[in-house]
């Protein structure tokens, strides 16, 4: 079974990638939607007893937020993956302000993801690491290699 972690600053298009990409084969863990970390380690705790796959769609800017979750799949015998949303800090102020509502972050929360984020990489234990873009309103995928390097990349 799998664990996907996404890791990327608000508003770098990460739930309408799982919306895209795993809806249909995986659950969604978001600290958005269930609003207490409790909640969410029941969820991911479920996940790993009934062998689900499962997305955590959260921003995971450190490598110390990604740990408990690399730590706990590991020990549940999960393939842990990562796709890293990478953005221009002024791109995603930008798509922010077309957010309504709860879903409109205050730009002084996305600066300061941006500023803490650390780059996934696969010493934190990652058993295959992509990176996704936004290229002419289409997300591109780059599958990396264990130095970071492109070693695939292609369009959805």
């Amino acid at each position: 079974m799998e664990m996907i972690l996404f890791c990327g600053i608000q508003a770098t298009g990460k739930t309408t990638f799982f919306k895209d990409n795993f809806f249909k084969t995986h659950i969604r863990i978001s600290f958005d939607q269930l609003r207490t970390r409790n909640r969410e380690g029941k969820f991911i705790d479920t996940c790993f007893a009934t062998q689900q796959r499962f997305v955590v769609d959260n921003t995971n800017p450190t490598k110390l937020d990604r740990q408990k979750y690399i730590a706990a799949a590991k020990a549940s015998k999960f393939k842990v993956i990562s796709y890293f949303f990478r953005s221009q800090l002024d791109e995603a102020i930008k798509r922010n302000s077309k957010r309504e509502g709860k879903e409109n972050i205050p730009e002084i929360g996305i600066r300061g993801t941006f500023k803490k984020f650390e780059i996934p990489s696969f010493d934190e234990g990652f058993d295959e690491l992509f990176e996704v873009v936004i290229e002419d309103n289409q997300f591109v995928i780059r599958k990396w290699n264990d130095e970071n390097e492109i070693v695939e990349n292609h369009t959805d």
